[in-house]
């Protein structure tokens, strides 16, 4: 665990934690971290909450020859049931998301049969999806949990692969309830950002928030670091402005099609 942060008269400069770089840092360095915030925010039964895990390469290549298709996680570990899990930050919304994510997790699932031959071997995989953006344009729900099931019965259901998807545009801690640390993990990544200099008192005094904000701190990170950081900004920056004008260049040629017809 680590030590609280050193008293200081400067006030403290936050880096924003849904940054590739410091998110990885804070979840891809620091398991008992990860362990809380995986527990947190997935709908994992009382019986199967992880105790300790193990981080497993970002990268996953497919097992098939001649497939060239990669994808890279952010996050990618295995608990002490063997059931793996995937955790991607995605900071605005693309179609192509959840099939990036359905891949990643169809292939953490395919890849532990080197592990043994009987597929009762085989353990569930959990994929969560944390956007900064919204999707569901329909709906004020920001948490979705999609599962493979029947679907005149949907109790009958075909284990192996849950998803969650969670839009923390629309998340607001009153929405809420009974689920006090999942509250205070999305407060965390939602509010917490360069232009914080006083953190809520109620992430200082939850452990593992704290922990974390004690990472996302500027001052813990190199110069080398830091221009990652912006990096990762401006490409960012640049990736959704070029998605912005593709889509209104379609919706333009839609409209434009609609007034021929």
């Amino acid at each position: 665990m680590l030590l609280p942060a050193p008293c200081t008269t400067a006030m403290p400069r936050y880096l924003d934690p849904k940054n590739d770089l410091v998110f990885k840092k804070i979840f891809a360095e620091h398991p008992d971290l990860l362990i809380d915030f995986l527990n947190a925010l997935l709908p994992l039964p009382p019986d199967a909450l992880i105790e300790s895990l193990e981080y497993l390469p970002h990268e996953q290549v497919p097992i098939l020859p001649g497939l060239l298709r990669r994808s890279i996680v952010d996050v990618k570990c295995r608990d002490q049931r063997g059931q793996t899990f995937i955790v991607e930050m995605q900071m605005y919304w693309t179609p192509a998301f959840q099939q990036r994510m359905l891949f990643s997790a169809s292939q953490a699932y395919v890849q532990q049969l080197p592990m043994g031959s009987d597929y009762r071997l085989l353990q569930p995989v959990y994929a969560l999806g944390l956007i900064n953006d919204v999707f569901d344009q329909d709906s004020e729900d920001w948490y979705h949990h999609y599962k493979i099931v029947n679907i005149d019965k949907p109790a009958m259901e075909i284990k192996g692969l849950q998803f969650v998807f969670v839009e923390l545009p629309k998340f607001h801690p009153e929405t809420v309830k009974d689920k006090r640390i999942r509250v205070l993990w999305l407060r965390f990544l939602r509010e917490i950002d360069p232009h914080v200099f006083d953190p809520p008192q109620e992430l200082i005094d939850y452990a593992p928030t704290r922990d974390a904000l004690q990472i996302a701190m500027e001052a813990g990170f190199s110069r080398d670091e830091l221009l990652v950081y912006q990096d990762c900004l401006d490409a960012i920056r640049v990736e959704s402005t070029l998605f912005g004008e593709r889509t209104e260049l379609a919706r333009k040629a839609g409209l434009e099609a609609g007034l021929k017809e």
